[in-house]
């Protein structure tokens, strides 16, 4: 018998597949709701996934709801964070010595080799982790430690039925939907006692891993529940941003005053790079201590970090105009020149956790008519 490549499973079904990931060695992690949000933690069952639970989003606002009594485990949007802590760490030690004889001699740097199941990112995360393998392992320089966790990785992305009031993945082309860079898809169609997923494999390793599950052959009335799902989130998208021609008009629009109105505003805390699923920015720095061993360290930095900008004898961009416009630029416009596609992914989430609740589609769409709509 043939290997199903699309079924139906119900919790069952669910929580084997998430046994089976565990028993072959991986790192399995999922949402889970902790510290007030729904965040990535290690998962074993259904048990532990975010049943019941809706987030509220709106420009720098951020609440859970526990309100969903048919026990729904996908029904929230994405929360402060992403799968590239994961592959690219916010705090990384990336080569080591200790003293030698005739000087330093390299050792082993530990860490948790374990590969890593992602289970239940959206389709909004797997195209920015697309994004960040042309960056960081798909150039002519690649980071090694980077490419080698997500070769070993497993991607179970889910589908989203419930967009946030920040979302625009559907201006983006990456979302609500998944059609590429996952192993298995879910896709959540029942509720209650009738709880069922659509689950898709999108791989050698996904259709292997869906044949050691119990599964259900799916029907044309599954198909058009997640057709239905998928159209329902895409009209009810809490964001839009038109993207024909952005790039060049915020190119164009260096000049226009409304940069120092945003920069009124902005705090330049760098919340947004923090949250952003595709920001790579990065410093290095060498530590040495009294034994004469050594530690190359990488840690996470961000353009609207003064020092960032740091180029002997003083910061470039020494203003917050200057690094916000840097941002939004570099993101929306000549992320394409660099990398061939946008730096954003539409996951709202800079809108979310900004403190003061700028609003990048807002602020994009107002630059690029070379207009101020926002007070």
């Amino acid at each position: 018998m043939d290997t199903p490549t699309t079924a139906v499973i119900d919790r069952q079904g669910l929580d084997e597949l998430l046994a089976e990931l565990v028993s072959r060695g991986y790192r399995t992690l999922g949402p889970v709701v902790a510290d007030g949000a729904v965040v990535t933690r290690e998962v074993t069952s259904c048990v532990d996934l975010p049943a019941g639970w809706h987030d509220e989003q709106g420009p720098g606002r951020y609440r859970l709801h526990h309100h969903d009594g048919n026990g729904r485990l996908f029904a929230w949007a994405v929360g402060p964070t992403s799968p590239k802590a994961l592959f690219f760490p916010p705090k990384e030690v990336v080569w080591r010595a200790a003293a030698g004889e005739n000087g330093p001699v390299p050792v082993e740097v530990e860490g948790d080799d374990r590969a890593v199941a992602l289970v239940g990112i959206r389709p909004c995360e797997v195209a920015a982790l697309r994004i960040l393998d042309g960056v960081l392992s798909g150039g002519a320089v690649t980071d090694p430690g980077y490419r080698a966790r997500r070769e070993a990785a497993v991607v179970v992305v889910a589908e989203c039925g419930e967009p946030a009031g920040t979302c625009f993945c559907g201006s983006m082309g990456t979302g609500p939907g998944c059609e590429a860079g996952f192993d298995l898809a879910l896709t959540e169609i029942g509720r209650g006692a009738r709880w069922r997923v659509v689950v898709r494999s999108g791989s050698a390793l996904g259709a292997e891993l869906l044949a050691g599950i119990t599964v259900e052959p799916i029907t044309g009335t599954d198909e058009e529940a997640r057709h239905k799902v998928l159209a329902s989130a895409r009209a009810r998208m809490g964001r839009r941003l038109e993207v024909e021609g952005l790039a060049a008009a915020l190119e164009a629009a260096q000049e226009d005053p409304g940069w120092a109105a945003v920069a009124d505003r902005c705090l330049s805390c760098g919340n947004c790079t923090l949250v952003c699923p595709t920001c790579f920015c990065s410093d290095v720095e060498d530590v040495s201590d009294l034994s004469g061993g050594l530690e190359r360290r990488r840690r996470w930095a961000s353009c609207f970090d003064l020092d960032h900008s740091y180029l002997h004898g003083g910061a470039v961009r020494p203003t917050v105009q200057s690094r916000y416009r840097q941002w939004l630029t570099h993101k929306l416009s000549s992320w394409w020149e660099q990398f061939g596609t946008s730096g954003c992914v539409g996951c709202g989430r800079c809108i979310t956790w900004c403190p003061v609740g700028i609003d990048l589609t807002e602020e994009a769409t107002a630059l690029a008519a070379g207009r101020r709509t926002v007070p």
